[in-house]
């Protein structure tokens, strides 16, 4: 009797105090990891969405940046956290779906390894060239490429990420071969592709937005499955008869694994109701990113099927990842 009941009591003791540490949840600020250097798409969507989430919470939300191998060392660092609630992981495709399909050595398992708590924001990559190309659309770009292969060249800003991919998936449906020339981040590429020293570009369109009010880049389709909110005047690869060129970025929040359940619903509310915030949604939308929101639940399925998509992509394209 005692071997059963002993057990029995000390899981219930376990479960009330978790309870309990969870209705005081959070007595101190809280750290989310971007696994990404400040400055870029992802930090900037992490800082809008913690500058707001504060004020439910009742706690700070300080970004913490921890960029390396697309993704994967501040995966790794939140994987192996206290699940206590106060270490947080600001993901995008990247760290859990790219880096798992073209990667068997990850320290990290981008399902095991973590507890989801929200799906938060989704933006799309574009193709972008400057004006001395002399092309007006996409169709005359890849009609140039098929008539001179590798006379056009295009920025890569990092092996493996998703802007890279978007390349790789287009040089694949359509048959083309554009010439790659690698840079080790968005600034420098911008500089060239302004200044003409590098043909054309593919990035998110956060990265090129003052560009593109500035009309100093020419914006020729984008990687997506619909037209963007923010620029709608843009086809997608898939109205120009290339439907597999889809390359949505998207954005979560997670947490280390064995995050009590309670503290999860606490900051899966609160992080849903500052995506839904008029305030949050405008100013993320000035820069070409849209929120999504969602459940714990909502964000695994997510993470799986683009896993599934991005395994297919890497196979097709043959793309391997850096050293």
């Amino acid at each position: 009797m005692r071997r059963h009941v002993w057990p029995l009591l000390a899981l219930t003791s376990a479960l009330f105090a978790s309870a309990a540490a969870a209705q005081d949840y959070p007595t101190r600020p809280i750290r989310m990891i971007v696994a990404f250097s400040a400055g870029g798409t992802t930090d900037y969507v992490a800082r809008v969405l913690a500058d707001k989430v504060k004020g439910a919470l009742g706690q700070p939300v300080v970004i913490e940046n921890k960029p390396g191998a697309n993704g994967a060392i501040g995966a790794d660092f939140v994987s192996k956290a206290e699940p206590d609630g106060y270490t947080l992981f600001f993901s995008t495709a990247g760290a859990l779906s790219i880096n798992p399909s073209m990667r068997s050595d990850l320290p990290y398992d981008p399902i095991k390894g973590f507890t989801p708590i929200l799906p938060t924001a989704r933006n799309t990559v574009l193709f972008a060239v400057n004006s001395g190309l002399g092309v007006s659309t996409a169709q005359e770009m890849i009609a140039r490429a098929k008539e001179k292969p590798g006379s056009i060249t295009v920025a890569i800003t990092g092996i493996g990420a998703i802007s890279h991919l978007a390349i790789e998936m287009l040089q694949h449906a359509a048959n083309i071969k554009l010439q790659a020339v690698p840079y080790r981040g968005a600034g420098p590429a911008i500089a060239d592709l302004i200044g003409g020293q590098v043909n054309a570009m593919s990035a998110e369109v956060p990265v090129l937005m003052p560009q593109i009010k500035a009309g100093k880049a020419k914006v020729l389709a984008i990687s997506a499955q619909s037209r963007s909110d923010v620029i709608p005047d843009i086809p997608t690869f898939a109205e120009l008869g290339y439907p597999e060129v889809v390359a949505d970025n998207w954005s979560g929040v997670l947490a280390p694994p064995k995050t009590p359940p309670a503290i999860v619903a606490k900051l899966n509310a609160a992080f849903n109701s500052v995506v839904k915030d008029p305030e949050v949604r405008r100013k993320l939308a000035d820069n070409g990113v849209s929120t999504i929101g969602g459940t714990p639940e909502d964000l695994s399925k997510l993470i799986s099927s683009e896993t599934a998509r991005w395994r297919k992509v890497v196979a097709e394209t043959g793309v391997k990842a850096s050293p």
